[in-house]
């Protein structure tokens, strides 16, 4: 991510060219007399935001859909907890 300076009256005249910035992902700190006083971020994309974006640069497959619920395999079947079996196995 890229990250410009800008003084406020210079944001201040040009405020729509540094927010097309903005939206194309650069930073734009805002100084004044030379000192950083503030930023402006782009906003995070959401998941499906960024699955979109990976799956457009060709990193990622997807589909679109989202993924099922994991379930875990391991079952206990025994008559014990399992806080009690951990503690058996630690001894």
């Amino acid at each position: 991510m890229r990250e410009i300076s800008v003084g406020t009256r210079e944001l201040k005249n040009r405020l729509s060219q540094y927010l097309r910035r903005v939206k194309a992902g650069e930073t734009v700190v805002i100084t004044e007399r030379g000192k950083p006083v503030g930023q402006i971020v782009p906003i995070a994309a959401d998941l499906a935001g960024r699955l979109k974006i990976l799956a457009d640069a060709r990193v990622v497959e997807w589909n679109g859909q989202s993924l099922p619920v994991y379930q875990p395999r391991a079952v206990n079947r025994s008559g014990q907890l399992l806080s009690d079996l951990v503690s058996e196995e630690r001894e």
